[in-house]
Formats: structure tokens, C-alpha cells, sequence
């Protein structure tokens, strides 16, 4: 499941540790506040390789059946702009940049409400 885990810093870029950051987020014990959270923590499950919290926090309209994770290399998340998306809103989206060893990906993601909890739906 997991690649790997840093018990000093959370790959989201908060500055705090991943356990007490988007830890808390993977193993079920809170759920994204906004849109930009769950974001964050999204990109963290990446990192550290847990398709599963991966697959809960994707839109049942577009999330696939199964998936299966590369050996890609994520260096850094930078946040570069956010609509909406917070406790008072029910949709919204955050444009990110995510580095990787050899490359950069962009995009600029929805994110909605199912059952109350913020998911990923798709690229915009």
C-alpha cells in the first residue's frame, strides 16, 4: 500500500508532520474542511502510494474501478489558485503544480460535495 511515510514532514507542504497532517486524513480520522485540503492530501496519497484513500476521496461519476499507481518520483506541490471549495460551498476547484523527478504536472481540478465530504471529480 504505502511507498513510503515521513514522520517529519508532510508531502502536502505544510510543514508539519505527515501523521498529524494528511495522515489523519488517510487512515479516516477527519475529513477534508475544502476543496484545497483534500487536494493536498490527494497528492500525499500519491506519494506515499495509498490507492486506497485515493479511490474514496474520487467522485463515484468518474472514479475507475481500480488503480494502479507508477513509480513516479513527486518532488513538491505548489497551490497556484482556488474558487470556492470551502466550508461554504459545495463545489470548487484548485489549480495545482506537482513536480516530479524529470517533469511537472499542471492542472486545475473540481472538486464537489457526495454524502457531505469534499471528492475529486476531474481536470477542468
Amino acid at each position: 500500500m504505502a511507498k513510503r511515510r515521513s514522520a517529519v514532514f508532510c508531502p502536502c507542504g505544510s510543514g508539519t508532520a505527515y501523521e498529524s497532517c494528511c495522515g489523519m486524513l488517510h487512515r479516516g480520522e477527519k475529513t477534508a474542511a475544502t476543496a484545497e485540503q483534500l487536494m493536498r492530501s490527494r497528492y500525499s496519497a500519491f506519494v506515499v502510494g495509498d490507492t486506497g484513500y485515493l479511490l474514496r476521496t474520487w467522485s463515484a461519476k468518474t472514479r475507475p474501478p481500480s488503480l494502479t499507481l507508477d513509480a513516479t518520483d513527486w518532488t513538491g506541490l505548489e497551490i497556484l489558485g482556488t474558487t470556492a471549495g470551502t466550508a461554504f460551498h459545495s463545489e470548487g476547484t484548485v489549480e495545482f503544480r506537482a513536480s516530479y523527478a524529470g517533469g511537472v504536472q499542471q492542472e486545475n481540478s473540481l472538486f464537489t460535495r457526495e454524502n457531505g465530504d469534499w471528492v475529486y471529480v476531474e481536470p477542468r
